[in-house]
């Protein structure tokens, strides 16, 4: 066989783990070994194992080499949606209602995720909608430094969920999911009882050594999150 890309080689990889030609357990064939016998670079295998690793189905250690994952881990896959296409698809109708945008000094908290302790940042905060009741509230900081285009960028025509998805490159992040009770505020903007159950995500991203924007969303009572395995 010869593979031509990483893709072909991840590709191989798998299949051999499913068939169980590399049982659970298994040393790996090591990198320069394999790409001899597929025909391609050894930066194309590496490339390869790499993102088979990141699935939880082989384990990479320094110096002792890889092998078949014991007991691998299914991760789920996680994708930032853009909420308006996430409610277009299901045939509703998306606005979006812009309700504070400032550039300011941020709480300690938040202070604390872009490492910045001086730093002003862009602060907005608006409402999604799905058929004109309220789905998400999004609080957001931005930092306008790392993302200049964002003081220039009217929120009251695109979301910052979605300008932010379509148009800033980033390399990775961090998301945490958990529960709340809807404040005073928050239910007259989720149009829901005070002290009524809130999903809620915060979310980060970065690049480099630079975070560019931390989210909290609070979604109305009702929601479920989807993902794949």
């Amino acid at each position: 066989m010869t593979a031509n890309s990483w893709q072909a080689v991840r590709a191989e990889v798998l299949r051999r783990i499913r068939a169980r030609e590399w049982p659970p357990g298994e040393p790996i064939p090591h990198e320069a070994d394999l790409a001899l016998e597929l025909g391609c670079a050894r930066a194309t295998v590496n490339r390869a194992l790499r993102e088979v690793a990141e699935s939880g189905l082989i384990e990479r250690r320094r110096r002792a080499g890889s092998r078949v994952a014991l007991h691998p881990v299914r991760k789920a896959t996680l994708d930032i949606p853009v909420i308006r296409v996430e409610i277009e698809s299901r045939g509703e109708a998306y606005d979006f209602s812009l309700i504070t945008r400032e550039e300011t000094t941020p709480p300690p908290s938040i202070r604390a995720r872009f490492k910045a302790p001086d730093a002003r940042l862009l602060h907005v905060t608006g409402l999604h909608l799905a058929d004109g009741q309220p789905h998400a509230l999004e609080d957001r900081w931005i930092d306008a430094q790392a993302v200049p285009d964002t003081l220039t960028t009217d929120f009251t025509r695109i979301s910052p969920n979605e300008w932010l998805v379509l148009s800033v490159p980033f390399e990775g992040g961090d998301i945490a999911f958990s529960a709340t009770t809807a404040s005073a505020t928050e239910a007259q903007a989720l149009t829901c009882p005070e002290g009524a159950p809130l999903f809620v995500t915060d979310r980060t991203t970065w690049r480099g050594e630079r975070t560019l924007t931390s989210v909290r969303l609070l979604f109305a009572p009702g929601y479920r999150l989807h993902t794949r395995l």
